[in-house]
C-alpha cells in the first residue's frame, strides 16, 4: 500500500506545521484577537506576504519543475485581484447609493440604483454605464468564478498558441513579458472598462461587514491566506510528486527525448501553465482586499521579474524554497523601503536603503545564481550533511562503456 503524500514527503508536513504555528502566533499577538503586540498594518503585511508566497509556489511549479521561465505570472495575480475587486466596488457603492436615495420621497427603482452606482464608479473616467465585462459584478459567486475562469482562459489561449509553436527558452520568456506589458498598457486606458489608471480602490471595505473593524478583518484575511497557501502547496506538491511531476521534470531536463518517447510535451506544459495561472490568480484575489487598491501598475513586467528573483533566492525546484524566498525577500523589502532600515553614513556619501534596495536585490540574485544555485533552501542540505556525490572517475552510467566523470567534464 502506497504511503500518503505527506509521509512520502516529510517537507510538506513540516511546511504545513510551520504555517499553522505562524498563523496561531500572529493571531495571539494581534490587536484584533490577542495582546496587540502586532499592529493591524503589520498583520495585513503578513497576510499579503502569504499570498505572495502562494504565487511563488505556483511560479516554482512552472519554472522549477517544468523549466518555463514565465515573466508574466503577476498578470494572472493582478487579474485575480481585479475580478474580486469588481464585486467589492459594486457591492460597497450600492450600499452607499441605496442609503442616500432612501431619503427621497419616492423609492428609487432598481434601474435608478444601478445607474447611480455606475455613475459613482465610472464618473472618474467620464462614463455613467457599466461596461460589458462587469456583467457578473453584482454577484459574489459570479466574480469568484471569474477569478478562476478569466486568468485560466488567458493562460490556456496563450499557452496553447506558444507551446504548439514550440517556443522555448528566452523567446518564451520574452513572449510572456510582452503579454503582461500589452495587458498593462490596455488597462491604463480609460475605456478598458476597469477605470484606467485609477484602478479599483476601497477594496479593504468588505460589504456587509461594516461593523467589523479592520483589526479583526485583517486576521480573517490572514487565516484565509494561510489556508489558501496550505491547500495550494498541497495541490502543487501532489501534482509534482507523481508520474505527472516526473514527466514534467523530464521535459525540463530534455524535452526532445520526452517527445521522442511519445509523451504530449505541449499538453503537459499547458496543464502546468494553466494550473499555475489559476493558483496565482487566487493568491491575487486574497492579496488586493488586504492592500485596498489595485491599478494597472501592478501588472508591470518588473513585478513578474521580482517573483522570479524570489524563487531563485529561495531555491528553484523546491516548493518550500520558493515560499521561503518570497517571505524573506518580501519582508526584507518592506523593512528597507518602509524607512525602517537606518541610513549608512560613509562620510562622503550616505546610503539610503529606499534608493539602494533594488540594487541590493539585483546583486543578491546574481550572487545566488553564481555561488548558491540552490538558494536559501540549500541550507537544508547543509544541515542534513548532504553533499553531491564524488565519483572520482567512476562510470556515470550502468554500462561498462558509459561516460566517465573526467570525460564528461572535458
Amino acid at each position: 500500500m502506497r504511503k500518503p503524500l505527506v509521509l512520502r514527503h516529510p517537507s510538506i508536513l513540516v511546511f504545513l506545521g510551520v504555517l499553522a504555528v505562524f498563523t496561531v502566533a500572529v493571531t495571539i499577538l494581534s490587536t484584533g484577537y490577542g495582546t496587540g503586540a502586532i499592529s493591524t498594518s503589520m498583520v495585513k503585511t503578513l497576510g499579503k506576504t502569504l499570498c505572495l508566497a502562494l504565487a511563488a509556489v505556483a511560479m516554482d511549479l512552472v519554472w522549477g519543475y517544468a523549466g518555463i521561465l514565465s515573466l508574466g505570472q503577476m498578470a494572472f495575480f493582478a487579474l485575480g485581484g481585479y475580478m474580486i475587486g469588481m464585486w467589492l466596488m459594486v457591492a460597497r457603492t450600492e450600499g452607499i447609493v441605496t442609503g442616500t436615495l432612501a431619503n427621497l420621497p419616492i423609492p428609487p427603482t432598481d434601474t435608478e440604483i444601478s445607474a447611480a452606482v455606475a455613475t459613482q464608479i465610472f464618473g472618474v473616467v467620464g462614463s455613467d454605464q457599466f461596461p460589458l465585462i462587469w456583467v457578473f459584478s453584482g454577484s459574489l459567486w459570479g466574480q469568484l468564478l471569474m477569478v478562476v475562469l478569466v486568468p485560466g482562459l488567458l493562460a490556456l489561449v496563450f499557452g496553447w498558441l506558444a507551446f504548439r509553436s514550440r517556443v522555448n527558452g528566452v523567446y518564451l520568456s520574452i513572449l510572456t513579458q510582452a503579454m503582461t506589458l500589452a495587458l498593462a498598457l490596455y488597462l491604463f486606458q480609460n475605456d478598458s472598462g476597469l477605470r484606467g489608471n485609477n484602478g479599483l480602490s476601497g477594496l479593504q471595505n468588505i460589504p456587509g461587514l461594516d461593523a467589523v473593524g479592520q483589526e479583526k478583518l485583517s486576521i480573517w484575511f490572514l487565516w484565509a491566506s494561510a489556508v489558501a497557501l496550505g491547500l495550494g502547496y498541497l495541490l502543487i506538491a501532489w501534482v509534482a510528486s507523481g508520474k505527472f511531476g516526473s514527466v514534467t521534470r523530464a521535459i525540463r531536463d530534455d524535452e526532445a527525448r520526452v517527445r521522442f518517447l511519445g509523451y504530449s510535451v505541449e499538453g503537459y506544459k499547458l496543464v502546468v501553465f494553466v494550473l499555475a495561472a489559476v493558483v496565482t490568480a487566487i493568491a491575487g484575489a486574497l492579496y488586493y482586499p488586504q492592500a485596498g487598491i489595485i491599478n494597472p501598475a501592478e501588472l508591470a513586467p518588473i513585478a513578474s521579474i521580482y517573483l522570479a528573483v524570489w524563487v531563485a533566492i529561495g531555491g528553484r525546484g523546491r516548493l518550500y524554497g520558493a515560499a521561503i524566498g518570497a517571505v524573506f525577500v518580501s519582508m526584507l523589502s518592506s523593512w528597507f523601503t518602509g524607512g525602517r532600515a537606518p541610513d549608512v553614513n560613509l562620510g562622503f556619501y550616505t546610503i539610503k536603503w529606499v534608493d539602494w534596495w533594488q540594487v541590493l536585490l539585483g546583486l543578491s540574485f546574481v550572487l545566488v545564481t553564481l555561488f548558491a544555485p540552490k538558494g536559501i533552501s540549500g541550507l537544508v542540505d547543509w544541515f542534513e550533511g548532504l553533499r553531491p556525490p564524488r565519483r572520482r572517475g567512476a562510470a556515470l552510467g550502468p554500462d561498462m562503456g558509459s561516460l566517465r566523470e573526467k570525460e564528461a567534464v572535458e
